[in-house]
């Protein structure tokens, strides 16, 4: 293998993906900080997805390949407009679980969605289930045991094992009301945001399914979501003076940031990545995440760091990982099983080189 084959197939994946989980706390940490300016979740949302869509039109226009619509459209659009309404719903209630909360928490229920994408797989029978199978009992001890972690993040916030003197916990928001009052309701929104998204991953691959073509249906979601997030955001958010970032503080470096970083390029990055390694790849770098988002949160928020949510951040991990090896272990053995069927076949061609853990991420079976 040439020198520049081996860096683009081993090393710039690990850097890309190490890179993204950065950007993608960053963005929520920088977002709790815009937050706490006074930046509005509809306007951050609508902002951020405009944004996006902007970039994504001369990327789609440059690398896009052309496939044609599919004969029957009005299915795919209405699946696509779905998508934008999960979207934006999903972006709104997620960042107001983390100005509700702290980036931290939203880092840690963030690695619940392999279980969720699991349970509702298994619910659209995008996934089979066989409870003598190894890889089937790992993914079910897995997904019992990220819920569960999921449950002590939220509920037992536990004592302070990281103070600083000024934690924004202790900051009141402009209705007077404290901050310190919605941690449980933050960690509910934030864990409905992920379960909305693990909906769209069903429903995605079922577009993907109709119209193969990666670039565009990520241009039409964006496009979807903007124009929801538009119209909607303009009921939510009346006051004029709210959309108005003219100076350029923390509020305009965040809407700028979450549209390009956010938006933009954490899709090409995954869908780049999943492609070129497949989704166990993509999928290990999540808990990553709540030791980056932990780090920033104490740094640049001040935020106190406590009990609950290390303890948490350890049973969601653990759980996590099983549902990732269960995933992995499955692909072995379908393999394995392909193998024999075809070695006691009398028309034996040869094996399949496609290995299962090459598609999307719970897509193998539709």
């Amino acid at each position: 293998m040439a020198p520049s084959r081996s860096l683009y197939k081993e090393s710039l994946p690990l850097i890309s993906m190490i890179t993204m989980e950065f950007f993608t706390v960053g963005l929520n940490t920088l977002f709790k900080a815009a937050s706490l300016k006074g930046l509005g979740y509809y306007v951050f949302v609508a902002y951020t997805s405009i944004i996006a869509a902007l970039l994504f039109l001369p990327f789609h226009l440059v690398f896009n390949r052309t496939i044609p619509l599919p004969q029957h459209k009005r299915p795919l659009f209405v699946r696509i407009l779905l998508l934008g309404v999960i979207g934006f719903v999903g972006l709104v209630i997620g960042y107001k679980g983390i100005g509700f909360s702290s980036p931290t928490l939203a880092a840690a229920i963030g690695t619940l969605n392999p279980a969720f994408t699991f349970i509702l797989a298994v619910m659209f029978r995008m996934e089979r289930l066989s409870l003598s199978r190894p890889s089937s009992q790992a993914k079910i001890i897995g997904t019992v045991s990220s819920i569960s972690g999921a449950i002590v993040v939220v509920l037992f916030k536990g004592p302070t094992i990281l103070s600083t003197f000024s934690s924004p916990e202790e900051l009141v928001a402009a209705d007077g009301t404290s901050h310190s009052n919605y941690w449980l309701l933050g960690g509910l929104l934030i864990a409905t945001e992920h379960l909305l998204f693990s909906l769209g991953y069903i429903v995605q691959a079922q577009v993907l399914k109709m119209y193969p073509a990666e670039f565009s249906v990520a241009l039409y979601i964006t496009m979807c979501t903007s124009a929801i997030s538009l119209a909607a955001s303009f009921v939510g958010e009346t006051d004029i003076d709210a959309w108005i970032l003219t100076n350029p503080d923390i509020k305009l470096a965040a809407v700028l940031y979450g549209g390009v970083f956010g938006g933009f390029l954490n899709t090409i990055v995954h869908t780049w990545c999943l492609h070129l390694e497949g989704p166990v790849f993509v999928a290990i770098f999540k808990p990553l995440s709540i030791a980056i988002a932990a780090a920033m949160g104490v740094v640049f928020l001040g935020d106190d760091l406590h009990l609950g949510s290390v303890a948490g951040a350890v049973v969601i991990s653990a759980g996590f990982y099983g549902v990732i090896w269960g995933k992995a272990r499955e692909g072995k053995e379908e393999m394995e099983l392909a193998a024999v069927e075809d070695c006691g076949s009398p028309y034996h061609l040869g094996t399949s080189s496609t290995n299962s853990n090459s598609l999307p991420f719970l897509v193998n079976h539709t």
